[in-house]
This record gives C-alpha cells, structure tokens and sequence, in this order.
C-alpha cells in the first residue's frame, strides 16, 4: 500500500490573483469541510480541509481573486501610519501626494498651495494640533469648491436637482441622500483620484431619480458613468480616513 505524505499543518504560499502576486498563509486542518479565507492585519489566511485538492484551493482563489485584493488594499490604506503634521511630511490630495511645508509666522496667514506643497503658516512653536487644523479647514475649502462644481456638472445630465449639497464627515459613507433631495458628500473625498469623486457623485445624483439600488438605479448611473462597476469596485476598497 502506498504510504501517505504528511502535510505541513502551516505553510506560506504566493498565488497571482487578480493581477497581483499575493501571500498568503496556508492553514490544513482535519475538521474543516470548507475552504475558508480571512483576511486582518496579518494579510489573507486560508484554511482548508486535510487533503483539500490543489485544483479545489485554486479554484477558490481565483473565485475571489478580486474580494482578496480589494480587500488586502484596505487594510494596507487603514494601517499607514498616522500623521504627525510637521514639516515634510506627505498628505493626500486628489489622488497625488502634497509635501506639507509648516513654516513660522508671526502674523496669521491662509494656507497655500505652491505647486506640490502645501505652505501652513503657524506661530511659535508650530503647534500640530493647529497645523491639523488648518489642514483641515483647506480641506473643506477645497471640497465645497470641487463638489460644487462636479454636482453643476452632471445634474443637468441625470436630469436631476439636489435640494441641498453639504458636507460631511461620516466614518462609514462616502456619500448619502435623503427622500427630500439632500445630498451629503464626504469631505474625506477630496483626498481621491477626481474619478472616484466623479462617481459618488452620480451615485448620489441618480439616487434622486431612483431612491434604491435597483437595476433602474444602476441604468441611470451607467448614463453618464459606463465603468461605473469598475470605480465602484476601486472605491470599496479605500479605507475612509
């Protein structure tokens, strides 16, 4: 009788899934009956029954190829670290990167853009809380002028007309509208790639045209946004920060 080869109960792995080489920890175990995928802080586990097939593994893989990666990227966006708002460090602006310049100022000062930099003007000690702040209120600045001007865009073309447009600074929603006709754009949006914006944008639109999900909601959507799947699918897996 041919003798069986013990498996290793752990083992790392690398599989390309959705374009990507992806790591990932390989888990055997005798009571499973599923292959089952999570995903945290440690990247993507799979855990598998004892003599799961590598066809079965592989074929569970490149079924989810696309939910692993969104996800993975998520996590990656959740763990960078904090700002510390000095000078020199780098925040996000329309999907590019600003270089933070904090210089001292004795008299008060708006905040400018120069190009690549963005020039915060604080008193004495250069405090980081105020250079937060004033980061901050740019931010909001910057927001109501681009949203406004991207809501003038396409609500002639949805044939639709928001009631109100304001910001706001939810933790779990890009964007939101009411049956009364307010929508609320997440000021965090600012920081993304104009396309993205685009699309919570008439995402939010259309629903005052259709106030659901429906396949009517998501014809509406296609009108003006055709790879709207696709920028849906980038924007899940951005973390709100």
């Amino acid at each position: 009788m041919r003798k069986l080869t013990a498996l290793p109960a752990v083992e790392q792995r690398a599989a390309l899934l959705a374009g990507k080489q992806i790591t990932y920890t390989l888990k055997r175990s005798g009571k499973r009956r599923s292959i089952g995928l999570r995903i945290d802080d440690r990247g993507l586990t799979v855990s598998v029954p004892l003599r799961a097939s590598e066809k079965w593994l592989n074929s569970v893989l490149q079924e989810k190829a696309h939910w692993v990666v969104e996800k993975l990227d998520g996590w990656q966006m959740c763990s960078q670290p904090e700002l510390r708002w000095q000078d020199g460090e780098q925040i996000d602006f329309l999907g590019e990167l600003l270089e933070l310049r904090v210089k001292e100022s004795l008299f008060a000062s708006p905040v400018q853009r120069r190009g690549g930099e963005l020039w915060v003007f604080a008193a004495g000690d250069r405090d980081n809380a105020h250079v937060e702040q004033a980061v901050a209120n740019w931010y909001r600045f910057e927001a109501e002028q681009f949203f406004a001007a991207r809501v003038a865009h396409y609500a002639p073309l949805l044939n639709a007309v928001p009631r109100t447009v304001r910001l706001s600074q939810a933790q779990t929603q890009w964007g939101s509208c009411t049956e009364r006709g307010a929508v609320s754009l997440n000021v965090q949006l600012i920081k993304l790639p104009p396309r993205l914006i685009d699309y919570v944008v008439v995402h939010e639109l259309a629903h005052l045209r259709e106030l659901n999900h429906s396949p009517a909601f998501w014809r509406v959507v296609e009108s003006v946004c055709p790879d709207y799947a696709s920028l849906r699918s980038e924007l899940r897996a951005v973390a709100i920060r």
